[in-house]
């Protein structure tokens, strides 16, 4: 299917299918029309020579700086060359994609005085799979994120570098082989194509994505964890969920009951006098609770996104009345405070999401609570089992401590103290990457140890939609009967996990 931009209308499911399986994109009529529109109002501008910001006037500090109109175009050419000035590894495949999907919706909402065919090129770029090489560091979210966006726009007037088929060629390469004529900046296209949230908000838009699959994953090893215990479900009853009613602890209780429905061990503990415990430890006993806080946390943060999803984010902006009439006014709508606080808010849900999981790591390897042999090996002592595997999972959680300190709450001054208050949403985002990969590295540590537990307590089985997960980590790690190099099966299991194969039991 063909993705239709209007600006007004863009799903994050629609995204994701641009962004991870290459659907085409297209503009919508009704977003042309209001292109030309706006286009008009800056083209009138131009030609009275009356002053305005971004238009034909110097950027930043330099707002008071008043450009000929026989400059009005070098001026924009200047201002995507000084721009591009990032540092860094660039983003990754998905990450780009999304900033020039996002960048073209922004702009189709026809609120920014570009022409239509700036932004056609945008959508050539996506169809043709012209990947601009975008470094990933060098903005501070304020003013927009002016570095990652200038290097997205030099390829668009055929300058800088983008990824084609593998390969990196120059910006004027990579447009030749698509056959797509690069773009001659009119009066404000330049600062248009700049001035935005769109790196941030990709970041941020593909890490998401990725969070919900994390903990539909986090249900379904939980699940494993708790008859690899001999813990009990009861905590997990409807009634208890409907007396604090949180919408993600009830999702992730009835994921519970249900992946354990019919469990072997679950039936065969439920008279045993030979266990002293009351209460199962909190990391089972509230799951739920702790679960349920991350998905509802992440639909927060959705929720702010997706306002930006269909935003004009630039400055200044043309509104156009239905007389044709316009008024060019500047104001703050590229600064990312929403966005940035939105990823501070996924980053501890990730931690959250990470530091329960190791904890019922920990409950399963360590003997004094598991009641199985110790760190799950049946000759503890020659065999250290999944000793070590314990400690790769508290490394990485607290690693994803560290790095869920708040990024919104820090600023710094740029551009001579015009720019005085900023939002760090680009770092703010750019951080989740690393904590989802060690998410996923957290969860495939759990499995393993869930499923070695259950082996333990053979012949007895978990719950039928837990063994199609018990079954699929088993295809890529067996049971351990002694000890051997876990490092690649834990990766092998971290891969189905970014395929879904766990989340899809679920969902």
């Amino acid at each position: 299917m063909t993705i239709v931009l209007s600006g007004n209308d863009l799903t994050f499911e629609q995204m994701h299918a641009v962004v991870a399986h290459d659907e085409q994109v297209s503009l919508s009529q009704s977003s042309i029309d209001r292109m030309n529109a706006s286009r008009a109002v800056v083209d009138r501008l131009v030609a009275s020579g009356k002053t305005a910001y971004g238009i034909n006037t110097g950027f930043g500090k330099l707002a008071s700086v008043r450009i000929s109109t026989e400059q009005v175009r070098q001026l924009q050419v200047n201002l995507v060359r000084s721009h591009a000035c990032g540092v860094g590894e660039p983003l990754s495949r998905d990450e780009t994609r999304g900033m020039i999907l996002l960048r073209a919706n922004a702009l189709a909402k026809g609120l920014s005085g570009v022409r239509p065919s700036v932004v056609q090129t945008l959508c050539d770029l996506l169809n043709n799979k012209i990947h601009p090489v975008i470094p990933s560091q060098g903005s501070v979210g304020a003013s927009g994120d002016l570095a990652p966006l200038a290097h997205l726009a030099q390829v668009v007037i055929g300058e800088g570098q983008a990824e084609v088929n593998g390969k990196i060629l120059s910006g004027a390469d990579a447009l030749k082989h698509a056959g797509i004529s690069p773009v001659s900046l009119e009066a404000k296209e330049g600062l248009s194509l700049l001035n935005g949230t769109q790196g941030m908000l990709s970041l941020l838009g593909v890490a998401l994505y990725r969070a919900d699959v994390l903990v539909d994953t986090a249900d379904v090893a939980a699940a494993l964890s708790l008859d690899a215990l001999r813990g009990s479900p009861g905590a997990f009853d409807a009634r208890i969920m409907h007396a604090r009613a949180y919408p993600g602890a009830a999702r992730t209780a009835q994921n519970l009951a249900h992946l354990n429905e019919g469990s072997q061990i679950r039936e065969s503990h439920r008279s045993s006098e030979k266990d002293p415990r009351v209460q199962d430890a909190y990391s089972l006993r509230c799951t739920p609770q702790v679960h349920g806080a991350v998905r509802d946390s992440l639909l927060q943060a959705r929720a702010m996104a997706q306002v930006e999803l269909n935003s004009a984010t630039d400055n200044p902006l043309v509104f156009v009345n239905e007389k044709g009439e316009g008024d060019i006014v500047s104001g703050g709508n590229f600064h990312g405070q929403p966005l940035a606080m939105a990823a501070d808010q996924v980053a501890i849900a990730i931690a959250t999401l990470g530091g329960i999981a190791e904890r019922r790591i920990e409950q399963m390897t360590n003997p004094l609570t598991s009641m199985l042999p110790a760190f799950l090996t049946p000759e503890p002592g020659l065999n250290s089992g999944f000793m070590i595997a314990q400690v790769t999972a508290a490394a990485l959680t607290s690693e994803n401590k560290a790095l869920a300190a708040p990024h919104s709450v820090d600023s710094i001054s740029t551009s001579g103290n015009q720019e005085d208050y900023v939002s760090m949403g680009m770092s703010g985002a750019r951080r989740l990457d690393r904590m989802l990969q060690n998410l996923r590295h957290i969860l495939a540590i759990e499995l393993l140890c869930a499923c070695q537990g259950i082996d333990l307590l053979a012949p007895l089985k978990t719950g039928a939609i837990s063994t199609k997960a018990y079954e699929a980590a088993r295809a890529k790690s067996p049971k351990v009967v002694a000890d051997r190099p876990l490092a690649a099966e834990i990766k092998a299991v971290s891969e189905l996990i970014a395929q879904e194969q766990f989340a899809n039991l679920v969902r």
